[in-house]
């Protein structure tokens, strides 16, 4: 099945494998944490952006790695990140600081096999083709784009979750989207 159809059965195929126990587990770290940082390499670093903006309209201390207004972690801080393939030098470095700091690690990958999963406190698996594992006659999507879609969905799960959890609405997020579009 090629397409639309194809991408959105592949997609669909990859949230069913998703662990619910695990994205539960995710809004636990993300709720308990005083900070957050969120860092992501490529097209992985957009999905990202677009979670560290749903987490600030939930009211939550929220910055993205490398932004010029970004503050120090520390202890009860979380830095959730992003490496797909497995591993990635730039989120490994990242991690390593993170933890060094007294910051809780979440990394979010394809693969939790990776020697990067070893630096995390919690890894969440998005079992997705991604870049790495891109091979002909595999997904409909182009170069890793079924991982980063995935991403985009568990994301807007997680922040319905959360948005309960927290006792936000619609509205009270709203309030906060900014007014300078």
């Amino acid at each position: 099945m090629r397409g639309a159809a194809g991408a959105l059965a592949e997609l669909a195929a990859v949230l069913d494998r998703v662990d619910d126990a695990g994205v539960d587990a995710a809004c636990e770290d993300i709720a308990a944490a005083g900070r957050i940082m969120l860092h992501g390499c490529g097209r992985e670093g957009l999905q990202m952006r677009g979670l560290a903006m749903r987490l600030h309209h939930l009211g939550l201390a929220v910055s993205m790695q490398g932004d010029m207004a970004a503050p120090p972690l520390g202890p009860g801080d979380l830095f959730l990140c992003s490496a797909g393939p497995g591993e990635l030098a730039t989120v490994s470095a990242l991690m390593r600081v993170a933890r060094d700091a007294g910051a809780r690690v979440l990394l979010l990958t394809a693969e939790p096999a990776a020697p990067a999963a070893a630096l995390a406190d919690r890894v969440l698996t998005i079992p997705a083709q991604t870049m790495a594992r891109d091979r002909a006659g595999g997904s409909t999507l182009p170069m890793g784009s079924l991982y980063e879609g995935a991403m985009f969905l568990v994301f807007e799960l997680m922040i319905l979750r959360l948005r309960e959890r927290l006792g936000e609405t619609a509205e009270t997020m709203r309030a906060r989207h900014t007014n300078m579009e």
